[in-house]
């Protein structure tokens, strides 16, 4: 398993835009334990772990059966699964470049390695709890506010770091970035229902995992 890993980290590093970035200082991270100290940086590739649950953020090619009937986005069991992969990018029309940490508070975009959608949230229904449906939308040259997640790291810290329990709360509905143990039954059998709700709740805490974590830019 850990030699798979690393082949796909390779395929994922090398597919990235390394205009900003050093191929030799990269760091792939293949366990769920997280690593103190390590930056998240733009560019990085990573799967985010639920806290609670212990499943990754997921999507695929799958549109909703209702709702926005937008490609889903669900918590997926396995921890070698390729469609859990998300690219952390910057908010457009921003200073912010590939390889530049992201303090709390700032806003961010997901971006699904497989399908190049935006994680996505808006006030239509989600498919089990009827909470907020969160979906993918758009591509490489389609975003839009409902692609824009707020960091927020629990405790002290000022960057967000692999170690670091986090928030991510959409910024046109309010809703954090939520999941629970209600699962699918049909499609996507034993995954479970990720959605929005506009209240803090320790469902809605998550983790940086398993990724490729490109290194911090010097400032020149």
């Amino acid at each position: 398993m850990a030699m798979g890993f690393l082949g796909f980290a390779l395929f994922l590093f090398l597919s990235l835009d390394l205009d900003q970035g050093s191929p030799s200082s990269a760091s792939a991270a293949s366990s769920s334990s997280p690593s103190q100290n390590v930056e998240i940086t733009y560019g990085t590739v990573l799967k985010l772990m639920h806290e609670k649950t212990k499943f990754r953020l997921h999507s695929h090619d799958v549109p909703y059966g209702s709702g926005s009937g937008q490609q889903s986005v669900t918590g997926f069991p396995n921890v070698d699964d390729s469609n859990s992969y998300w690219i952390v990018r910057p908010e457009p029309d921003t200073s912010a470049k590939q390889g530049d940490t992201i303090p709390s508070g700032t806003i961010i975009r997901l971006q699904h390695m497989r399908t190049r959608k935006w994680l996505h949230s808006h006030l239509h229904a989600s498919p089990i709890s009827g909470n907020l449906e969160v979906s993918c939308f758009g591509g490489e040259s389609e975003s839009d506010t409902g692609d824009y997640w707020r960091l927020i790291i629990e405790g002290s810290g000022k960057t967000w770091k692999q170690d670091q329990k986090i928030r991510l709360q959409h910024v046109d509905t309010g809703g954090y970035l939520h999941s629970h143990d209600k699962k699918y039954a049909r499609i996507a059998g034993g995954q479970q229902e990720v959605c929005g709700v506009r209240e803090k709740r320790a469902d809605n805490v998550w983790l940086a995992a398993e990724g490729v974590y490109l290194p911090v830019t010097k400032s020149k």
